[in-house]
């Protein structure tokens, strides 16, 4: 996983905790939905399908199951006090469908309230204990491939693409956009080049939308290179502790393991990038094509996942700036278990790949890296003698 600003390791919570009476409202899944299903009220009672749990959660219940399991032991240990406004303490299942309907849907904490029978606060504690249980049990679900056996599947797929050999992932960034206080003496740092408050989510996807890495927190001022080259995974690949796997000889050229990233990104040794300006060859403009098309996943990823956790597809209203990239990487994280479990909500989800309507693309500003110009001009040439995709 990449950087994410703002984060700080919080202290393990005390074990010792534990609450009887609450450990007693633990249920078994059917049973629990039954009744929680009937609590429902205000616009969400509204619902077409209400009795079906995916239309509230956009989730399977096996996968609801499963991330009550990595959440339950972090959770339990520090949620004896929640209740209901009728004082009835609110079970790890109900806390867990709380914290998943106000991440998913976006909506405010006083319209969930609204609809389960809580108070605002309790929405927003629930949701923080969620978010911060998340962070210690399901980071693993957000990890760059450890085995060559994984990154040789990766590549493969990659290549049935548009025939882009020996690449490891696409890169591409996305604005989670923000209502800050005019009065704030640093906004001016979050308007990015729309003129919109914004915080930059910058991920690098494999070929099943999965998020491998990402770089969270940066202002929307910063340009995609500033992000990128301030970033952990840019340090591991520019010492050779990344992309470093096996290389691949094409016609006496010699190709290392590399990313795909738009104009927007620097062209380095490990990252290729399209041609710019006008008046481009017929070879530089297939090399384009083949480019942007296998780019395209980074861009569905990103657009599915703000499709699926609304909570950082609208505008937020004043959001906590220390909190909200911790928010984004659960937001990430959860997007991969889904994708890790298999979950049959993706067979009903639309490939949209428009994640920041009225953005214009960049163009880095940054001098083309001598080397890399050499790799990408010999490996363009070598797709242009392969047969059409």
């Amino acid at each position: 996983m990449g950087s994410i600003r703002g984060i700080k390791k919080r202290k393990k919570a005390d074990n010792n905790n534990n609450d009887a009476p609450f450990h007693s409202q633990l249920q078994r899944p059917s049973d629990w939905w039954h009744l929680f299903s009937r609590r429902i009220s205000g616009p969400l009672s509204q619902f077409k399908d209400l009795d079906k749990f995916e239309s509230v959660f956009k989730i399977s219940r096996k996968t609801f199951n499963y991330i009550c399991s990595l959440v339950e032991e972090d959770m339990l240990a520090r949620s004896s006090n929640c209740t209901d406004l009728n004082g009835i303490h609110l079970s790890l299942n109900d806390q867990v469908a709380i914290a998943l309907r106000r991440l998913s849907s976006g909506e405010s904490l006083q319209a969930v309230g609204d609809s389960f029978g809580l108070n605002q606060s309790t929405v927003s504690q629930v949701t923080w204990r969620f978010v911060e249980a998340m962070e210690e049990r399901g980071l693993h679900h957000l990890s760059w491939p450890s085995t060559e056996v994984e990154m040789e599947e990766i590549k493969a797929r990659f290549e049935s693409i548009r025939g882009l050999s020996n690449c490891c992932g696409a890169v591409d960034t996305t604005h989670i956009l923000m209502t800050l206080p005019a009065t704030d003496s640093v906004t001016n740092v979050w308007v990015d080049h729309e003129k919109n408050c914004s915080m930059i989510l910058q991920a690098i996807v494999d070929p099943n939308l999965r998020f491998r890495d990402i770089v969270t927190g940066w202002p929307g001022s910063l340009s995609d290179d500033h992000v990128l080259r301030s970033s952990a995974f840019f340090k591991l690949a520019e010492e050779g502790k990344r992309l470093n796997g096996k290389k691949k000889m094409l016609e006496g050229t010699m190709l290392r393991e590399y990313i795909i990233g738009d104009t927007g990104f620097p062209l380095l040794p490990w990252l290729l990038t399209p041609y710019k300006g006008k008046g481009l060859s017929d070879v530089q403009v297939e090399f384009n094509r083949r480019v942007v098309a296998t780019q395209m996943i980074a861009k569905r990823a990103l657009a599915r996942l703000k499709e699926m956790w609304k909570i950082i597809q609208g505008v937020m209203w004043k959001p906590d700036k220390h909190k909200l990239p911790r928010i984004i990487l659960v937001c990430c994280i959860l997007h991969n278990i889904v994708i890790d479990m298999e979950d049959e909500v993706l067979h009903g989800m639309p490939l949209c790949h428009q994640h920041d309507s009225g953005y214009k693309d960049q163009i880095c500003e940054s001098a083309d890296n001598s080397a890399a110009s050499k790799i990408r001009d010999k490996f363009s040439s070598y797709l242009s003698r392969k047969m059409p995709d």
